[in-house]
């Protein structure tokens, strides 16, 4: 079988003058008028040795239902990255990537169906990029309007944390990130923890497996729990990695979430 990651064609825009702050998009054939976007975000504990590479299947077999997509980098621990500069680069492209793709004449978007997908680490940063507004006015990123999507969807999402630095088994990388621990850097963390931020202003759906052993489920369902209008999706049996792996169980739950994030109006 063709992998369709290797076939499908890229356009590489930066949006800043790092190596790193790229996305590149993808714009699905044969389709016309304004289309939906998902700004994808991926993950790797938020370190340099994780790229946008290993995501391309899943960001291919998106486009693949219609949906231009915009697999986004961002600096990373290790490299040029960690607090705040992480932060900074996605506060920059969930803001501007929609206007890089129309300016280059690659898609016309449909601007009130713009999801934000990620995974793992990526899942908190598309989630915290969807509540900068709740932010202090001096933070990182701060926004002082919701940022304009229809929805986020975490896809394994380290969406605490506070809670994965404590008892997850990558809590050295969350201290990597913010630059070290709660009690030391609180501040950061009240600007970069989702969970200390509230609910997002869009919609928001948790995709989450029940046998994941690197980002607890019960994270998720705290999250959840704590704010009504977001929907948490579990998948039993479901590990890790399964979330992005469009060959896997789990990826007509990750096609229905990003349709439910898109809204009723709009069909893959």
């Amino acid at each position: 079988m063709t992998d369709p990651a290797r076939t499908t064609s890229w356009t590489t825009l930066p949006y800043g003058s790092h190596p790193d702050q790229v996305t590149e998009v993808t714009v699905p054939d044969g389709t016309s008028g304004p289309l939906p976007l998902v700004v994808l975000l991926h993950g790797g504990v938020w370190r340099e040795p994780h790229d946008r590479a290993h995501i391309r299947p899943l960001a291919a077999a998106l486009a693949a239902t219609g949906l231009v997509v915009a697999n986004t980098d961002y600096r990373r621990v290790g490299g040029a990255g960690g607090w705040p500069q992480t932060f900074e680069d996605v506060a920059v492209a969930t803001d501007t990537v929609p206007d890089l793709i129309e300016s280059a004449g690659l898609a016309q978007l449909d601007r009130g169906a713009v999801v934000l997908v990620g995974h793992s680490a990526g899942g908190h940063l598309a989630l915290w990029a969807s509540v900068r507004h709740l932010t202090a006015a001096d933070a990182p990123g701060h926004r002082s309007t919701p940022l304009s999507v229809a929805g986020v969807v975490p896809l394994a999402g380290v969406v605490a944390l506070s809670s994965l630095q404590r008892t997850g088994p990558d809590a050295d990388s969350v201290e990597r990130l913010m630059g070290g621990d709660p009690l030391t850097v609180p501040d950061r963390y009240a600007a970069g923890d989702p969970t200390l931020l509230g609910a997002p202003a869009c919609r928001t759906v948790l995709v989450h497996g029940t046998q994941d052993e690197a980002v607890p489920v019960g994270t998720a369902r705290d999250y959840a729990a704590a704010h009504p209008g977001v929907e948490l999706v579990e998948l039993a049996g479901t590990g890790h990695f399964e979330v992005i792996d469009p060959r896997s169980a789990a990826w007509p739950a990750v096609l229905g979430a990003v349709r439910v994030a898109l809204g009723s109006g709009h069909t893959t």
